[in-house]
């Protein structure tokens, strides 16, 4: 059994194949998918998508590529709309949420602000209401850190990881697991694949960021869920274990840092 803790099937690039491929999947082994919401306009899609598909979950969140064009109230809807969605169990986390000092435009002095003060206030939330949270971290992993020891939430994913060493036992003090996906099966990918290869496999889930962050078997196409049990061969490949072994591991941290997930798939 294989869970993917980071998938876009709501993304535009599935058109209406999201739940044949939710489907596809779950025909791979793969008994459950987490779809991050990126900003307040797609909450709905993501809470129907999650319903709609059996093996299917989902989070709320305002991701920092979308945060150019959030304003003040849209924090006041996602508390709300948190505080509805407490009574649903396919509710799992807060994401994705983070900070993105890669892209030039969100690396200018105003747009950095605004991205702390969004990241710090919906840590808030996930603090408030005891939720993890699923976290962008590119380019930013000592400045996600911070805010996360500061504001306190109940753990989460940094996903995509691709910090160094010490940066990731810093997470895995904070509480958090760390989010491997296609990267890891670039040979190229020399420093990810040392942190797969190396880490205590009691911090690693899997992922696919579906449609991107493609596999090399995929690469450069569009990635889709099915394809989180082939990352997660490749894992066990890079750690000499079997697959059997990475899959009942990550599947357990995957639980273990969203108990809502637990509570939903013990159901």
């Amino acid at each position: 059994m294989w869970i993917d803790t980071h998938c876009h099937l709501d993304a535009h690039e599935f058109g209406e194949q999201s739940l044949a491929l939710a489907a596809r999947a779950q025909e791979r082994g793969v008994d459950m998918v987490v779809i991050p919401a990126v900003e307040r306009g797609n909450f709905t899609a993501v809470r129907a998508l999650a319903h709609r598909a059996p093996n299917a979950s989902y989070a709320l969140g305002i991701h920092p590529i979308y945060i150019p064009h959030a304003v003040e109230d849209d924090l006041l809807f996602m508390r709300d709309a948190v505080a509805q969605a407490m009574a649903d169990p396919r509710f799992v986390a807060i994401g994705e949420i983070g900070l993105d000092f890669f892209i030039p435009m969100l690396c200018e002095p105003a747009m950095r602000e605004k991205q702390v003060f969004f990241l710090r206030e919906q840590l808030k939330i996930a603090r408030d209401f005891g939720l993890p949270v699923l976290c962008h971290v590119r380019k930013s992993q000592d400045q996600v850190l911070k805010h996360v020891r500061q504001v306190g939430p109940a753990g989460g994913i940094a996903h995509a990881f691709n910090g160094s060493f010490q940066q990731a036992q810093a997470y895995i003090d904070a509480g958090f697991k760390l989010g491997f996906g296609g990267n890891l099966t670039f040979t190229r990918a020399l420093q990810i694949r040392r942190l797969a290869a190396e880490l205590p496999i009691s911090a690693i889930v899997v992922e696919t960021d579906a449609p991107d962050i493609s596999p090399s078997w995929v690469h450069p196409g569009v990635n889709t869920p099915a394809e989180v049990a082939g990352i997660g061969e490749a894992l066990a490949g890079l750690r000499g274990e079997a697959p059997e072994q990475i899959a009942r591991a990550t599947t357990q941290n995957a639980l273990d840092v969203m108990p809502r997930l637990r509570a939903l798939m013990a159901a």
